[in-house]
């Protein structure tokens, strides 16, 4: 009896033993220390994986602003924000009525929207007519998950968003206004492609500005940023990785001399930065294509202290202030030990016309501008801090902001894994790019696919979503009145694309581009549309990006439905050729009517923006 008990025994413990190594825990590799990695690593590490956060710099929290808040949307803005929020129960502020609505700085005077309407008519109709036209644009998209989903459409790729505006004849100032708005949340509206910047409006359809400012969030994104580090249990800062590589037992990533191992990896770092690892097996063409060709908007971030607010005097300002002097949105906030603080975001070609300069002489330029219309600036000013994303070499720009064509080639491309890598960050998120809330949701997709690939399932190799047989019907682009319609003049005439890779070379001087008013609506230099997308300027900015919200709006655009991107299937490849876009735009003489593609109501988004990408 006590040999066969034995026996017994002996069976139940190898069957133990093999339990425990089937169950082995499984392991990943997070490169990446922003909003998106931190999110990626936290909801694997809670689903049982053990989890290492690699980090380059020494602290963590990506492209966290100045800004000592933040002004954040509330639950149906911005549902993913919020609900990390509860979570880690941080608290948040009401906002102040007066900051819902975006204001405006017009050669030094504070208009609230309401101001703007009664005292300066002509710009407060000028934004709504944008405003409606825009609107009447972004419902020709059903689907913001798919926005090149017909040739006419995929059309609107090829064109830039200057100029667009410049069919509409805005008047100076509001064009101004516009322009700023429009850099500020994407980047230069002449490196813009028109259906991003119509997509994007999609999708904030629905959400008004009262959703998007409706409470402060004291501290800002690096508040969130540290509740997940304070969950993380394996974080190693200070660890640049130089290369990955991967078989099909497992990825191998190099930090120096040292390599880490793990099932699988998720790279939640910026375009620029991924460029500088080295992937064995490389990335195919296409990949390789959108890590140099992708475009970023360009931002430098100045916070001026003041040991008063002499604005005061003039206006009660806060907020979002958006100005037509060339000063960039203002961010006006207390500060925490008494005085007033002014964050001031250059932006487009603002901030890449400045790259000459160092950071005093940048802040001396913004400091006579506000000088000039408050005269005790300088006496109540007290320092500055800076932060310079365009020059950061692994970032090459703030956040993305696809430019003219590039939805077309890249849409979608970085969803997909390639074998055991994941890709999360802000860029990879289709319905929020560029915001805290893009950067948080493709955390938990990062995730999920892990888990997904873990479990067995299979990804098809990752292709730019876009439209099926596009080029087939490209001719048909011109045709329907849609473009009549959109842009004024024949659709049997169409405009040609702007060529958005050369600088405005006949704009004023450097100061009077930069700080004077002469942002009036100019015709654009006519060139053939552009065939490849155009390669951002060298250089890149810090991790971290300014607490800035979306384009400020007279009337809300609504957002479209958000459904979860990770798991759709992409849109089969269009076969359009560059001069074949040609085709989609017709030569205008009159302001913009009304677009006569067939609106379908407005579907509800699942997610929102405000602040940037972190």
């Amino acid at each position: 009896m006590s040999a066969a008990w034995l026996r017994a025994c002996a069976l139940v413990m190898i069957g133990l033993f093999s339990g425990a190594a089937l169950a082995k825990t499984p392991t990943a590799i997070v490169v990446g220390g922003g909003l998106a990695g931190l999110t990626a690593a936290y909801e694997l590490q809670g689903k049982g994986w053990q989890v290492t956060l690699l980090e380059a710099k020494s602290g963590m929290g990506g492209r966290s602003g100045l800004a000592t808040s933040e002004w954040i949307g509330n639950s149906k803005a911005q549902p993913t924000l919020n609900q990390y929020l509860d979570t880690f129960k941080i608290s948040t502020q009401p906002a102040p009525e007066f900051v819902r609505t975006p204001g405006y700085l017009i050669d030094g005077e504070y208009f609230s929207s309401t101001d703007l309407a009664t005292k300066q008519p002509a710009t407060a109709e000028a934004l709504k007519r944008y405003e409606k036209t825009l609107d009447d644009l972004a419902r020709s998209i059903d689907d913001p998950q798919n926005p090149a989903a017909n040739s006419t459409l995929f059309a609107l790729d090829q064109l830039n968003v200057s100029t667009w505006l410049d069919k509409l004849q805005l008047p100076t100032t509001a064009r101004q206004l516009v322009n700023q708005q429009i850099r500020t949340r994407y980047d230069e509206p002449s490196r813009l492609s028109l259906l991003y910047f119509a997509q994007q409006t999609r999708v904030y359809r629905g959400v008004s500005d009262r959703d998007l400012r409706a409470a402060r969030l004291p501290g800002g994104s690096p508040v969130l940023a540290q509740a997940f580090v304070k969950e993380l249990k394996t974080i190693k800062t200070s660890s640049p990785v130089s290369a990955i590589t991967q078989d099909k037992d497992g990825v191998t990533v190099k930090v120096g001399s040292v390599g880490y191992q793990a099932d699988y990896v998720v790279l939640a770092v910026p375009l620029r930065a991924l460029a500088k690892i080295q992937m064995i097996p490389g990335l195919d063409n296409q990949h390789l294509a959108a890590l140099k060709g992708t475009n970023y908007g360009w931002r430098d971030q100045l916070l001026l202290k003041f040991k008063s607010p002499v604005w005061e005097s003039r206006a009660r300002m806060s907020g979002e202030i958006y100005s037509n002097t060339g000063l960039g949105m203002l961010w006006i906030e207390p500060a925490l030990k008494g005085g007033a603080n002014v964050v001031i975001n250059l932006s487009g070609d603002n901030a890449r016309l400045l790259q000459a300069f160092g950071d005093k002489q940048m802040v001396d330029q913004v400091l006579i501008r506000l000088h000039a219309f408050y005269p005790q600036a300088r006496g109540a000013f007290t320092g500055y801090e800076v932060r310079r994303y365009s020059t950061d070499a692994n970032m090459g720009g703030a956040y993305l902001a696809y430019g003219p064509g590039q939805i077309s080639k890249f849409w979608r491309l970085w969803e997909r894994p390639v074998q055991r890598v994941i890709f999360a960050g802000e860029h990879t998120d289709a319905l929020y790019p560029g915001t805290l809330e893009g950067a948080l949701r493709s955390g938990q997709r990062a995730a999920g696919q892990v888990q997904d690939l873990a479990a067995g399932k299979s990804f098809d190799p990752a292709k730019a979503a876009t439209v099926a047989g596009a080029a087939a019907t490209a001719a048909a682009a011109s045709k329907g009145n849609f473009f009549s319609n959109m842009f004024g003049g024949s659709s049997d005439k169409p405009a040609k694309a702007v060529d958005t890779s050369k600088q405005e070379e006949s704009k004023p001087g450097l100061f009077k581009r930069m700080f004077g008013s002469d942002d009036k609506p100019a015709a654009q230099p006519e060139a053939k549309a552009a065939d490849a997308a155009p390669a951002p300027v060298a250089a890149s900015a810090p991790v971290s990006t300014p607490a800035v919200a979306p384009v400020a709006k007279e009337e809300a655009v609504k957002p479209a439905p958000a459904k979860a991107p990770a798991k759709q299937a992409p849109v089969k490849k269009p076969v359009a050729k560059a001069d074949q876009a040609k085709k989609t735009a017709a030569k205008a003489t009159a302001p913009v009517n009304k677009a006569t593609v067939k609106a379908e109501p407005a579907k509800k988004p699942v997610a929102n923006i405000q602040a940037k990408a972190q």
